[in-house]
């Protein structure tokens, strides 16, 4: 297999016009759903968090530049290859954010802590299940440091 296609269902509408890397945690963006998708955001507003995957349209990955890199560019970061960081520039482009919900209507999901740009698409919109998605995890300690400012 040597390509995936994907469409988006959405768009998100923030006030956020260029990437970056700390202080997300404040923004509330909107994502407005096509209208083939109007209905689906039914039953969301009776959780308190979403994930968010994305395409990371503006992103530009350049092997020499992003496959091993520090975090953020910071030089009191380790050096670390992009699979161990959540860095905007990937091989793939795909962003994923667990966000608070805000509101929930027909067509637009609102939420707070999305780390996406105006017009970033949206590919898939999954409700936050505890059960499944938090977990007790490990982390090394510069990922900590790295997240100080972030939310």
């Amino acid at each position: 297999m040597n390509s995936i296609e994907m469409k988006p269902i959405g768009r998100v509408e923030n006030t956020v016009s260029e990437k970056k890397d700390t202080a997300w945690g404040e923004n509330v963006s909107s994502i407005t759903l096509e209208e083939q998708y109007a209905g689906g955001l039914s039953g969301l507003e009776q959780f308190s968090h979403a994930i968010i995957l994305y395409y990371l349209d503006q992103a530009q990955y350049m092997k020499e530049k992003h496959l091993q890199r520090r975090p953020q560019n910071r030089e009191d970061m380790p050096m670390v290859g992009i699979f161990s960081q959540r860095a905007k520039d990937r091989p793939n482009r795909i962003g994923m954010t667990s966000v608070e919900i805000v509101s929930v209507s027909d067509r637009t999901l609102t939420v707070k802590g999305l780390d996406a740009v105006n017009g970033t698409p949206v590919l898939d919109i999954k409700p936050y299940y505890p059960v499944y998605d938090r977990k007790e995890a490990v982390v090394p300690g510069w990922v900590n440091r790295l997240m100080e400012h972030y939310f």
